[in-house]
This record gives C-alpha cells, structure tokens and sequence, in this order.
C-alpha cells in the first residue's frame, strides 16, 4: 500500500506502480470499511492487507488477454491473496469505484506538491514586494508611459492574483475530492451506501452525494481550469518580465549565470529565456482545459471516452505546474532590479509622466479643463516629438512653485503604505 505523500516529484505519483498502489489502497480501505460496519469478520481485512500485492509486469501480461486493467489487476491481486480471501476483494464494486475514487488519492496527494510550490512562490513574491516598496519607476498603460508607481506596488498586484489563484485552486480541490463506491450506474445495487461513507471517511475523502458509473466530470474540468489560472498569472507576469528586460526599458533582468551564453552571433545578449519559456508552457495548460471541457459529456451513466484524455491532461498539467512554480520562484528569487533604469525612465522628456499634476494645478488660475489639456498636450507631445523638456515647456503656464509641487513624485505615491498594509 502507498504511503501517501511521501514523495519528492509530482511525476513519481502517476507512474503506472503508483497507480496501482492506489487501487490496492481503495479495495483495503473498502474491506476495512466492511468489517468496521459488521458484514466481514476482523480477520479477513488483515489477511487480505497482510497477502494482498501485485506486479505490474503480471498485470500487463493479463490484461493482454484480458483487455481490461482493473480486471488484470484485480486477477493479479486474487492469486497472492488466494481462494479463500479473494470473494472479498471487490465485491459488489464496479471499476469506476475503484478507478475514480483512486483518482482522488492521486490529485490530493499531487495538490500537496502544487500548494506548497504555491506558498513558496507566494512568500517570495511578498518578500521581493516588500523590499522595493518604495523603489520609484514607470507604470505603464498601453505600454506608455503614465504615471510614477513604484516596482513593490507592481509585484503585490502579483502577489495578490497568486493568493486568488490558489484559492481558486484548493476550491476546485476540495470539491474534486471525492470518493464513490456506489456500483454500477451508481444506485448502491449489491453494496450499502454506508460503505462508500465509512470508505472515504477512512480514505480523507468526502462521498459524492450522486454518481453513475463515475463521478461526474465537470469536478475535474474546474481543478484543469484552476491549474490553467495559476499558469495564467504566471505567464502574465513574465511577459511583464520580457519587457522590461528589453533592450531599450532595461528595468529588471533575469539571473545571468556565470559562463551563461545569450546567442551563438551576438555576445551581447541576454535573453529572458525563463519567461519565454514559462509563457510557452502556459498555452499547454490553457489547451488542456478544452480536454477537460469536452470530457463533462459522456453517454447516459457513462463511457470511458474521458478516461485516455485524462492520462494524459492530468499528469502533464500537474508535472508541468509543479515545473512551473518552481522555476517561476528562480526567477523571482534571482531577478535583477535595475533601479536606475527605473528612475531615468520615469523622467524622460522632462518628467512628461506628470501632465496630469499640471492639468489640475492650470484648473486653479480659472481656464477651463478643455484649456488646460489642450495647453498641457501641447507641451508634453513637443517634448515627446523633440526629445525636449516637458517641465521646461510648461515654464511659461506654472511659477516654480507650482511646478515643484506637480512634479513631486511623493505626492503620487503618497497612499504606498496604505495598500501595502493590506498584505502585512
């Protein structure tokens, strides 16, 4: 029987040995749940956990006759456990019981995996954010230049879409966490409905309320959307990394290894390899969710159209969000702040990111708001188009004074702590 969780990689848990340890674990679980209800005698749960084992080779040697993996496992299983004990093992259970409720065991064992990389990712995020809560650069809409913010308030609006995405995440858990042992077309026919609750009571399961032949798909399709989100909200903030680093922006920079190369011509490079990447694999989960989608429609009380596309949707969306996380947190833990670069960015052109400081403030001497924008764009498109001085240009509307208090950057950055307070 597999002890849960007590592995390293995520990939380990669907491995086709697991697999089955997983099985074994919900027919154990089954005859313990019998004997704990009264209908089979003590002894036969411990003769059967102490005999009962399996080989994959043997089971892939019966299933080629028998083209049936639960059965090939259960047969597989019988001759370890013998005659005398083997009328226990399944009865009164369909496949699906055994292969869905087994499923359960396998996603909570590698969302244990994605939520401490979650929490690792998160807590460094917040650490980084916390650090440069006051490091002055440009915030951008549209990607132009707009106003001064600072480059921890951009990594809490990271921090704060990685706490909702894993939230979403343990809510699309909780509910894919769900254990049947209802028999064929889910009605209970040859087995008491409160096997299936002792079953999954003894398992860390919770009972599906309704079930056919198998738990119903729309659970799983939430859990693939929620693994596509967290890829979502990763890939979003690597873009954000893609520009900065260009060439021109030069704001933040991935980690440069020594001996590191950027191209095969151009020694000069350093390329955002990470996030390339890291936006690349985040389209593959995105198109695992129309799988996941497409699997909620099956005929009547069931058919296994769903089951080939969830081998493969769910360890590859698991492996690769595990992948992901931990080498989204390297980059996070190895990014290179350029604060300079951030500074002179956010005064180019004369500081023209502060036009509408200098707006409100031409409002005071009574023109109209139609008069001041058409004063103020005037001055900010010269000294964009000429690389001129837009402080400079607006001399001739605002007294130094005036202009003092328009271009303080404080001024604009004066409620930082207030949001950063709500994430202490």
């Amino acid at each position: 029987m597999i002890t849960r969780y007590s592995r390293k990689e995520a990939a380990d848990i669907w491995e086709l040995d697991n697999k089955f340890s997983y099985y074994l674990e919900v027919e154990l679980a089954v005859i313990k749940a019998q004997v704990e209800l009264g209908n089979f005698k003590p002894e036969v749960y411990e003769n059967i956990k102490k005999s009962a084992k399996f080989d994959v080779k043997r089971i892939d040697e019966i299933e080629k006759i028998t083209r049936h993996d639960v059965i090939a496992f259960l047969e597989n299983v019988n001759e370890n456990v013998g005659r005398e004990f083997s009328p226990y093992i399944h009865k009164g259970l369909t496949s699906s019981d055994v292969i869905d409720t087994a499923f359960a065991l396998q996603i909570k064992d590698v969302s244990k995996i994605i939520n401490d990389d979650l929490d690792k990712l998160i807590a460094a995020v917040k650490n980084l954010a916390f650090k440069h809560k006051n490091t002055v650069c440009l915030g951008r809409s549209h990607g132009m230049g707009a106003e001064v913010i600072t480059f921890g308030f951009k990594l809490l609006n990271l921090l704060d879409a990685l706490q909702r995405a894993k939230k979403r995440f343990n809510y699309a858990l909780d509910d894919i966490l769900t254990g049947q042992i209802s028999g064929p077309c889910g009605t209970y026919s040859n087995i008491d409905p409160k096997v299936e609750e002792k079953t999954c009571e003894i398992l860390g399961l919770k009972p599906a309320k309704i079930s056919t032949q198998i738990i119903a798909r729309d659970r799983h399709a939430c859990y693939i959307q929620a693994i596509a989100l967290i890829g979502a909200v990763i890939e979003n903030f690597s873009v954000e990394i893609r520009h900065l680093q260009r060439f021109e922006v030069a704001e933040v920079e991935e980690g440069f290894s020594k001996g590191q190369k950027g191209s095969s011509a151009m020694p000069h490079k350093k390329n955002p390899i990470s996030s390339e990447n890291l936006s690349g694999l985040s389209r593959i989960l995105r198109s695992n969710t129309i799988a996941a989608m497409e699997n909620i429609v099956l005929w009547h009380e069931r058919d296994i159209s769903h089951s080939s596309v969830e081998r493969i949707i769910f360890p590859d969306s698991t492996i690769l969000i595990d992948y992901m996380l931990n080498r989204f947190l390297n980059v996070i833990e190895n990014l290179q702040i350029k604060e300079k670069n951030m500074i002179n960015n956010a005064h180019k052109y004369g500081g023209i990111i502060y036009s509408q400081s200098c707006l409100l403030k031409l409002l005071e001497h009574n023109l109209t708001r139609e008069e001041s924008y058409e004063i103020v764009q005037k001055a900010a498109l010269d000294a964009f188009n000429n690389n001129g001085n837009f402080r400079k240009n607006m001399e001739k509307y605002l007294n130094e004074e005036e202009l003092k208090e328009c271009f303080n950057q404080e001024k604009y950055l004066r409620n930082i702590d207030v949001i950063f307070k709500r994430f202490e």
